[in-house]
């Protein structure tokens, strides 16, 4: 299974890479692209909200591309600096809240979908999911690699675009819930995974700072330093 992930991501970059080349062509620089990418995934998080479940699917299928192409843009042209790595990670965790927070709404307010449940597991989610960035930059800080985990960021995004891209709100939503159960339950897991990983790797190793510039687990994430420019 992951070396067929590993895979698809390969074939994915070789897809966009005409893209990164007209937009350095254009001089559009990483950190703007990374700025309009959370803008629209913020977007899809709204569409969330309001109800319009394929919609904001296929908003963050389409915008995912900006997770790759600002950090491809950055390595090509050397624009690489500490803030546009911190810049990157920071929004990425704006996204992930939006884009939660807005499935939340739909379950605290919808007039037909509106379920307490399924409004707590989404919340238990949102948590879950920060705790996943944060036990792995946790980590890097005291100088651990705790790139583990069943639920890193791209499969999740694949979660939160595909199934609701093709079938909404199908089955009387029950493809929706499904997904978010598996999004809350997974994350906790993979944050567990992560913990028991630091415990087993701080018994064998004395912890060093390490300079944290990134969080994201995408193999494209932008773990170099480039320079902030808009």
């Amino acid at each position: 299974m992951q070396s067929f992930w590993e895979s698809a991501i390969k074939a994915y970059l070789r897809l966009i890479e005409p893209v990164a080349t007209l937009l350095i062509r254009l001089r559009i620089s990483p950190n703007t692209l990374t700025t309009i990418g959370t803008v629209c995934t913020v977007a899809g998080g709204l569409a969330y909200g309001l109800g319009h479940i394929r919609t904001a699917g296929f908003i963050i299928g389409a915008t995912a591309i900006f997770d790759v192409l600002d950090g491809t843009v950055a390595r090509r042209t050397g624009q690489s600096t500490v803030f546009g790595a911190f810049y990157d990670s920071t929004l990425d965790r704006v996204a992930d809240g939006a884009l939660l927070g807005g499935i939340a709404y739909f379950y605290a307010t919808n007039p037909v979908h509106a379920s307490a449940p399924m409004l707590v597991i989404s919340i238990i989610g949102i948590v879950g999911t920060f705790l996943v960035s944060y036990t792995r930059a946790r980590a890097e800080s005291l100088g651990i690699n705790a790139k583990v985990g069943m639920m890193q960021r791209p499969e999740r995004v694949v979660m939160l675009s595909v199934p609701q891209a093709f079938f909404g709100l199908a089955l009387g939503g029950w493809v929706l819930a499904t997904v978010v159960t598996v999004l809350a339950v997974t994350a906790w897991i993979t944050a567990l995974q992560r913990i028991a990983f630091v415990r087993r790797a701080s018994e064998t190793t004395v912890p060093t700072p390490l300079l944290v510039l990134n969080d994201k687990s995408s193999p494209t994430a932008r773990t170099a330093p480039r320079r902030a420019q808009f």
